[in-house]
């Protein structure tokens, strides 16, 4: 769990104000300067930095695992958790809505495309519109009352949308969950995510989660997370409060 969280304020400029953000994780502290400008910024300005947070917490954490005589087993092109339910929080969302308006329009359509037909499978699973019951939730939503559901989406074994021959197309952009998820048990005994064998890498700081309650502390809304196939089209629909 994070233990602390801090922001100081470094310096003063006209235009940006500088602060020094740390985080104190069981596995030691992260610290990085960041200069905030004093005019109006887009929520999605920040996940630069709160991915960057969250792979130097994730590195400790690797350390640590070193240190106790293991190793993490994920490697390129080893995508079995590529099929699981990824919830990515509400500015992870704008910011892949924004990524795929900036692509050249054939790889675009190509993606809207993947997307519109893993819409189809969950569709035909019966899943579709509890995904999107999810995302819509005006109600905080536990971990324990979404598990069905996790499981019921694990077991279509379904690509990510955003997978290209077990590689992710969006590797840079990915979402914090992917990010975080390592696991030191052999890469084989990932073919079944649900086995007991599987020893997952701590995760001291969930960035997705963090950003989920930003975005609610800023817009006085319900933190919520969003499924990663239904994530470019709820940014679309919900584009006008991109703002804030």
């Amino acid at each position: 769990p994070l233990e602390e969280a801090y922001a100081r304020p470094v310096s003063n400029q006209t235009l940006v104000e500088h602060f020094e953000i740390s985080l104190q994780t069981p596995s030691g502290e992260v610290s990085t300067a960041v200069g905030v400008p004093t005019s109006f910024v887009p929520v999605t300005a920040i996940l630069p930095l709160m991915r960057g947070l969250g792979e130097e917490v994730q590195r400790l954490e690797l350390t640590r695992v070193c240190e106790a005589g293991q190793t993490a087993s994920c490697h390129k092109g080893c995508a079995a958790c590529c099929r699981m339910l990824v919830p990515i929080s509400v500015p992870e969302a704008f910011a892949l809505a924004n990524r795929m308006d900036r692509l050249e329009q054939p790889e675009r359509e190509r993606l809207l495309s993947k997307l519109d037909l893993a819409q189809q499978q969950l569709a035909r699973a019966g899943v579709l519109k509890q995904l999107s019951a999810l995302a819509e939730s005006p109600d905080p939503v536990s971990d324990e009352s979404i598990e069905p559901l996790n499981r019921a989406y694990y077991a279509l074994r379904m690509p990510c949308p955003f997978l290209d021959n077990e590689v992710c197309s969006i590797y840079d952009d990915r979402p914090a969950a992917c990010r975080e998820l390592a696991v030191t048990s052999p890469a084989t005994d990932c073919q079944d995510m649900t086995q007991q064998t599987i020893r997952p890498v701590p995760v001291a700081v969930r960035i997705s989660t963090a950003l989920s309650l930003l975005w609610a502390d800023l817009t006085g809304s319900t933190p919520r997370l969003i499924p990663l196939p239904l994530a470019v089209d709820w940014a679309k629909r919900h584009q006008a409060e991109q703002r804030g």
